[in-house]
């Protein structure tokens, strides 16, 4: 909990896609300790019922909800929930993805790419299109506390080879977000829309990634770990980063802290797109 009179979020009503793990519950917890009742929503139904029980251990209130970002009945459903539970939704974290195919462009088959581009991008749209439409029922333009997060990542930013899919689908999400901010302000909702670029973080999807990556018959690296320690020293700061790195930055951007911040890509990268 912040050491101040009041947690920072008391009060406000927050839905975290993708938050059963990695840093989707890191930005849930972070969210739930400044005193945000929070709806958890993931297809890991198991892994995400274990991010709620944590947040209520702490004392928070949280929810489950068993969504598949690419559907927009199931926003719908999704914001409904947030409603229904907590009597309004003021946050949203776009943060559900996979990760890339992993193929030169040349090899990329399109329905990989498209898969991709609908998880990490289309999905994006379908929050950001039914956040906009909820959030906006509580606040004002004169508060401004309406946030709508979205995970995008330094491939947002910089390219990476085998990773067109990836780089195209946060590139979108960048640009998106400045779009959103722009229409949210001149309609005087109240919503600030920011994005977060990670650089690597310490998570199972990179963990993942990795792995899949050294068992190519093309493979640059041949184990896990010197591929890890590639990206460590990718990153000048000389590590990876943690997830909750993420869940701070989350929870800055939902809170009157940055409440003059809107439209902009937060890089939390240890220093990788600087180089």
């Amino acid at each position: 909990m912040a050491q101040q009179d009041q947690p920072a979020l008391a009060g406000k009503v927050a839905l975290v896609t993708g938050g059963a793990r990695g840093l989707g519950a890191a930005s849930a917890l972070g969210l739930a300790r400044e005193g945000a009742s929070v709806v958890v929503s993931d297809l890991r139904a198991d892994e995400g019922q274990v991010v709620v029980d944590a947040i209520l251990n702490e004392g928070g209130k949280a929810v489950f909800i068993a969504h598949d970002v690419t559907k927009e009945d199931q926003w719908e459903a999704a914001v409904a929930k947030a409603e229904d539970e907590f009597g309004a939704l003021h946050i949203l974290v776009n943060n559900a993805g996979v990760a890339p195919a992993g193929e030169y462009i040349e090899d990329l088959k399109l329905e990989d790419y498209k898969r991709v581009t609908e998880i990490d991008m289309d999905s994006v749209f379908l929050g950001c299109k039914h956040g906009i439409r909820t959030i906006k029922k509580y606040t004002t333009k004169e508060a401004a506390d309406g946030a709508i997060i979205n995970i995008s990542s330094v491939m947002g930013i910089v390219g990476f080879p085998r990773n067109a899919d990836y780089n195209a689908a946060k590139g979108g999400v960048r640009i998106m977000t400045k779009v959103a901010a722009l229409e949210c302000a001149e309609l005087g909702y109240g919503i600030r829309v920011n994005s977060i670029h990670p650089g690597f973080i310490d998570t199972a999807l990179v963990r993942d990634a990795v792995e899949e990556g050294t068992k190519r018959p093309d493979a640059v690296f041949q184990s896990s770990n010197e591929m890890i320690d590639m990206l460590v020293m990718a990153h000048p700061l000389g590590k990876l980063g943690d997830p909750r790195d993420i869940g701070d930055a989350v929870v800055f951007l939902a809170s009157s802290r940055s409440g003059f911040v809107t439209g902009t890509e937060l890089v939390v990268d240890g220093g990788y797109t600087i180089q």
